[in-house]
């Protein structure tokens, strides 16, 4: 199936997702690396975006390949990376045009929900040696700041743009429409319909539920061993990232390019109460990380 809308989606906003968008913590690196033997020699980064976590494999990895189908996503990780180790490449998650048993690691981190599961774990069981480890790391949002007020306002502002993002759907004539989004909170429940193949939303995006990652990598017969770990990564925030790590997702970014504006959308009331509740000083935002794990065969 072509993907073309899921790499369309993230474009145009480049400069903020690498702006506010959250490292994995060095735990997860430890972890991966002790699954993988020790340090990498290759790490490939699929749908690395912006290169944040493809920077953050340098730190550990001796060679870092970061492959992205969005050329604007591409092109700003052009721009910051200042690493030696690594290199970008224009492809998919299935058609890395790496060789066989190239890869000691392979990495999807915040993109494992945007790919065709099938074909992206043969792609990535071809391209790792034997033993090699993928791991797919995402984490919850929002992240933690220690105010259940301002915690809420994200969800009262997310549920704003489901509605809008709904009602895209039903205007486009969509014979069904999805109960959830890519950002669900997985702790809320989902229409379990939703959850056994890609489900289409807006501008003909399509996602798979963060949640049945572990399920489908251990039904692909294509690992020896699978496991999902979760870590927690603090970094600081304050009221403005908050409001911009929700801007940074592309539901609400797809909702400003068909003309909405953040009033509408409820992103108005949502940043007065950020500003309100945490201010401008920084202050610890916790990040929840789940990672699935799994070892070539």
């Amino acid at each position: 199936m072509s993907l073309d809308a899921n790499a369309n989606r993230f474009s145009g906003f480049a400069n903020l997702y690498d702006k506010v968008r959250p490292t994995p913590p060095a735990v997860l690196a430890d972890l991966i690396t002790t699954y993988a033997g020790g340090r990498p020699g290759v790490t490939v980064d699929l749908g690395c975006g912006t290169g944040l976590s493809t920077r953050w494999a340098a730190s550990w990895s001796d060679e870092v390949i970061g492959v992205e189908p969005s050329a604007d996503m591409r092109a700003r990780a052009g721009e910051v990376t200042t690493e030696a180790n690594v290199r970008y490449a224009a492809g998919w998650s299935s058609a890395t045009d790496l060789p066989n048993g190239s890869a000691d690691v392979v990495l999807a981190v915040q993109a494992l929900h945007w790919m065709d599961p099938a074909p992206t774990f043969a792609e990535i069981t071809r391209i790792l040696r034997p033993g090699g480890v993928f791991a797919a790391i995402d984490c919850d949002w929002p992240p933690s700041v220690g105010n259940a007020a301002a915690e809420q306002a994200w969800h009262t502002a997310r549920a704003t743009i489901a509605v809008h993002d709904r009602e895209a759907l039903r205007d486009a004539g969509a014979a069904r429409l999805p109960s959830s989004s890519p950002q669900t909170d997985d702790l809320r429940p989902v229409d379990p319909t939703d959850r056994a193949a890609a489900v289409t939303i807006a501008d003909g995006v399509q996602f798979w539920h963060k949640s049945e990652h572990l399920g489908r990598m251990v039904g692909s017969g294509q690992f020896r061993h699978c496991v999902e770990v979760a870590a927690l990564g603090e970094e600081l925030g304050d009221a403005d990232r908050f409001v911009q790590l929700f801007c940074s997702q592309g539901d609400y970014q797809s909702l400003r390019r068909r003309g909405f504006d953040d009033a509408t959308l409820g992103i108005d009331t949502f940043a007065a109460s950020a500003r309100e509740e945490l201010g401008d000083e920084p202050r610890p935002f916790w990040f929840t990380y789940r990672a699935r794990i799994g070892v070539a065969r």
